[in-house]
């Protein structure tokens, strides 16, 4: 089975700054492929260098990225983006921020199945109301008349969500797409995501820092330092037996609900510089 997306030996610096180093990462059709790791470990970068929209500024220097088989490196630009929105899709992190704010919702989500599927205005609009009811919006109709602001930010992930799902992508990449939510919401939502996944068989590239949700939603971990993956295999495996010493570190620093009060343990500071400094090294080898 060919995967849907295949990332090979991926070396991506920005301003001669090294920040993905030697990424190797395989999702399969159907997947949930979480990638775990702290703050700046390199996680957005990957989600962003496989949508092709990383930053002007960054430059892949070796490796390759490859969807369905193709290798997206010698893609021109414009047919990249016209993989956007149809064959790969985004969940932001920011439901505050990433909606269009002088545009109501039915312009937001019709636009996108307009343009990638092809849809006149009434199916358009007849589509949209099915995904809103897809991601459990109530009044639909309503909904579609008004503008982001007066969403609740629950409400206004659901609308991005249905979003990504519109054109049935192959492969989305959901990049944080909980940390804005309270605790309550952010459960809804996952379980939202879940639900969406097994209905249409996407492939999904899970960011997060959040071990809990990577146990809810995925199938597989790959854990991320320094640009570097230290770590991966099936999450139930992962969980239960994990063989590098920064990610029984990542374990032991995250709260636990079935042992209220328990102390937590910090990753060790001289474990990050060792593997930083590590990291290092491989720019001038």
């Amino acid at each position: 089975m060919t995967a849907v997306l295949e990332i090979a030996d991926l070396w991506l610096q920005i301003h001669s700054t090294p920040v993905l180093r030697g990424i190797d990462l395989a999702i399969e059709p159907g997947q949930v492929l979480g990638l775990v790791g702290e703050s700046g470990a390199g996680k957005t970068m990957v989600g962003r260098a496989v949508l092709g929209i990383a930053p002007a500024r960054a430059v892949v220097t070796r490796g390759a990225i490859r969807f369905e088989g193709a290798d997206l490196g010698g893609v021109d630009p414009a047919r990249r983006r016209r993989l956007l929105g149809r064959d790969m899709s985004l969940i932001p992190q920011d439901p505050m921020t990433s909606l269009n704010p002088v545009h109501r919702i039915q312009v937001q989500l019709t636009d996108v199945l307009r343009l990638r599927l092809g849809l006149d205005r009434r199916a358009a609009r007849t589509r949209a109301l099915e995904l809103l009811e897809q991601v459990h919006i109530r009044a639909p109709e309503r909904v579609l008349r008004l503008y982001p602001h007066e969403l609740s930010g629950g409400m206004r992930q659901r609308v991005l969500i249905a979003a990504a799902f519109a054109c049935r992508p192959k492969l989305i990449v959901a990049d944080e797409p909980t940390t804005a939510l309270d605790v309550t919401v952010q459960r809804q939502i996952l379980r939202l995501i879940k639900e969406l996944q097994d209905t249409t068989g996407t492939a999904i590239l899970f960011v997060t820092h959040d071990l809990g949700v990577v146990a809810k939603i995925c199938d597989r971990v790959a854990v991320i330092h320094a640009g570097r993956i230290l770590e991966a295999a099936p999450a139930a495996e992962l969980f239960a037996n994990p063989h590098h010493p920064y990610t029984r570190g990542l374990m032991a620093a995250t709260p636990r609900h079935d042992r209220p009060g328990e102390a937590l343990t910090p990753v060790p500071a001289e474990l990050v510089a060792r593997l930083t400094a590590e990291a290092e090294a491989l720019d001038h080898a």
